[in-house]
C-alpha cells in the first residue's frame, strides 16, 4: 500500500497541481490526528505550526484530499462537516449522543452482512455506505 503523501502527491500531478508544502503540512496535520477535525479545528492546529497558511487553503485541500479518497467528510447532524483520514483504514460506523456531541467508533460484522444481504435482495452492488446511529451517551443519560 502506497503512503497517503505518495498517493496525494499522485492524484495532484493528475489532476494538474503541484503539491506544496502548505498541502504536505495540511495532510500531515490531519493523518496526526485519530478524531475528527472540523476545518477550523485543522486549521488552527495548521496555524500552529505555520501561520502563513491561510484558512482558505485549508478549506481547498481538504476538498482535494477527500476527491482523492484520503480523508472521508462526516456529518454528524449538529450543523458542522468534520473530517477523518480513511485511506488504509477498516471501515466503521459511528454513534452519536445528540446531547454532547460524544461520537463512538464502531464496526460490527453481523450489521456489515446484514447490509451486504439486503444490497443483494434488492439488486444492489454496495460500493460504500455510512451510518450514523444517533441517541444519548451513558454520560447523559443520567
Amino acid at each position: 500500500m502506497k503512503a497517503p503523501q505518495d498517493v496525494f502527491a499522485e492524484y495532484l500531478t493528475n489532476e494538474n497541481l503541484k503539491m506544496t508544502p502548505q498541502r504536505r503540512l495540511i495532510l500531515d496535520t490531519l493523518l496526526k490526528h485519530d478524531n475528527h477535525l472540523s476545518s477550523e479545528e485543522l486549521y488552527a492546529k495548521v496555524k500552529k505550526r505555520d501561520n502563513s497558511v491561510g484558512q482558505a487553503t485549508v478549506y481547498r485541500t481538504l476538498k482535494l484530499l477527500s476527491d482523492s479518497g484520503l480523508v472521508e467528510p462526516l456529518d454528524f447532524a449538529d450543523g458542522v462537516t468534520r473530517y477523518e483520514a480513511s485511506y488504509g483504514k477498516d471501515h466503521h460506523d459511528h454513534l452519536i449522543c445528540e446531547k454532547c456531541g460524544k461520537n463512538i467508533e464502531i464496526l460490527d460484522n453481523v450489521i456489515e452482512q446484514r447490509q451486504e444481504q439486503l444490497a443483494k435482495k434488492h439488486g444492489f452492488t454496495l460500493l460504500r455506505h455510512k451510518m450514523y446511529l444517533y441517541g444519548l451517551c451513558s454520560d447523559c443519560k443520567k
